[in-house]
């Protein structure tokens, strides 16, 4: 038997007959025997399953996450409650085997789950009509940009607020690269978008406009304003959101967004380690066949009964590559089954009682390290569950003490801006003020 792959020789030599092939080396003889590796892989002896078990298991205790670590790091994803019925129910077999529907009809229970999905979406951002989701919310804002921009011809510009995700941003001058569109970035100014540098870019030429609320500071933009400044130029107005603030702040559809996008890690999701996550990607009617990857609809069959059926999933998406629409012709199944738990877990109260014990509980660590002395507020607007204070150490070494004690600390800002010495704390409903107290107490002494 090989030593990694468990084949005796008897079962090499009738894989080879039925192949009609001599030897394994003669599978191999269209690559040049200069290319070719002529020694064994230096690798360690093969394990037994008992050995691989005790060395995965020594392997997997270095790990320490929020389970172990009392956390306040944020940053685009966020340490919530996920209710024990969301873990039970998605462990299901026939949950937990959730995958995109390519035979539609016969999925009716994935295709109730999306519908069901769909539809709270709809409701948290006031928009009239969302997808199955996308991949990730970075993945949502490069879906959202491309569909303005290959609305119109003409336009070849794409503006983004720097206040946006900086991973987001990445990802989208990423794509914007290999495409016909300039991709620019309108400066911040005391933590928001800067309206007036806005105003300026702003022209005849320009797609659309994304704006982050909170943005990645936590700071609660101003929708309203961002949203008519851009349809004043006919550009498409595209709001990226958290959609756990939206059971208090107002939904970007009643304020004049086109697109709504986000992150929907928070909606019933554990970090994982930075993923699977799922991006979801709300619109108005007038842009529903612009739509990247699919939507679910609701009909009858033919004994009357109520069923759903997957629709406006444009085949061009599969076979047209680069000119196509979106080249998303999936979905994140799984990810958007624990979403739709949790939504119906916690109803619109517990979505409301989530998103305000956060505020508050953001409210009060903030004022309770700025009364150490220590640490300086830096931006002097209102946040959500977010925000940015100026300390006088360098934010490794402060994580760093943070970490022997048992919390995960913030998310260092110099490491995106040119912001020295600046944190990004994240406070959600997890957090006790017992928590709070204790990590007020080990910032006055560390920072």
């Amino acid at each position: 038997m090989h030593r990694y792959i468990p084949n005796a020789q008897s079962d090499k030599e009738k894989m080879l007959q039925a192949m009609g092939a001599e030897s394994i080396e003669s599978l191999f003889v269209d690559i040049p025997a200069q290319l070719r590796m002529d020694r064994d892989l230096d690798l360690e002896p093969a394990y037994s399953e008992m050995e691989i078990a005790r060395r995965m298991g020594e392997l997997a205790s270095k790990n320490v996450g929020t389970d172990q670590l009392v956390s306040f790091l944020g940053a685009g994803a966020y340490d919530h409650f996920v209710p024990t019925v969301v873990n039970h129910m998605s462990g299901r077999s026939e949950f937990f085997t959730a995958y995109t529907p390519y035979q539609p009809e016969i999925s009716q229970g994935t295709l109730t789950t999306i519908f069901e999905y769909q539809s709270m979406i709809c409701e948290l951002t006031g928009m009239d009509v969302a997808n199955a989701s996308l991949y990730d919310g970075s993945n949502a804002c490069v879906e959202a940009a491309m569909l303005s921009c290959n609305l119109s011809k003409k336009k070849k510009r794409f503006l983004v607020s720097t206040t946006v995700n900086p991973e987001y941003r990445e990802v989208m001058h990423t794509y914007f690269k290999f495409r016909d569109f300039e991709l620019e970035e309108i400066p911040m100014k005391d933590g928001e978008t800067d309206y007036e540098a806005m105003a300026d870019m702003l022209d005849k030429d320009v797609a659309g406009v994304l704006v982050q609320s909170p943005n990645f500071f936590g700071v609660i933009e101003d929708v309203e304003r961002t949203c008519a400044m851009t349809k004043e130029h006919k550009a498409v107005s595209i709001v990226s959101v958290d959609p756990i603030s939206l059971a208090l702040l107002k939904p970007p559809g009643e304020l004049g967004a086109d697109i709504v996008i986000g992150e929907g890690q928070s909606l019933g999701n554990d970090l994982n380690l930075g993923g699977p996550y799922l991006g979801f990607f709300a619109t108005t009617n007038k842009l529903v066949r612009k739509i990247p990857g699919r939507i679910c609809g609701q009909s009858v069959d033919a004994d009357g009964q109520r069923a759903f059926v997957l629709t406006l999933q444009a085949r061009e998406q599969h076979i047209r590559r680069f000119k196509a629409t979106s080249n998303i012709c999936s979905n994140q199944g799984l990810i958007v089954t624990r979403a739709t738990m949790y939504m119906a877990a916690m109803g619109k109260e517990g979505m409301r009682d989530v998103a305000g014990q956060s505020f508050q509980k953001a409210q009060y660590l903030y004022n309770k390290l700025i009364a150490t002395g220590k640490f300086e507020p830096v931006f002097q607007k209102p946040f959500f569950k977010e925000f940015a204070l100026k300390a006088k150490k360098p934010v490794a070494e402060i994580n760093a003490a943070l970490l022997e004690k048992g919390f995960l600390g913030g998310f260092d800002l110099n490491t995106k801006y040119p912001m020295e010495n600046t944190v990004l704390l994240a406070v959600t409903e997890k957090r006790s003020k017992a928590e709070m107290d204790k990590f007020v107490e080990l910032m006055e002494v560390i920072g």
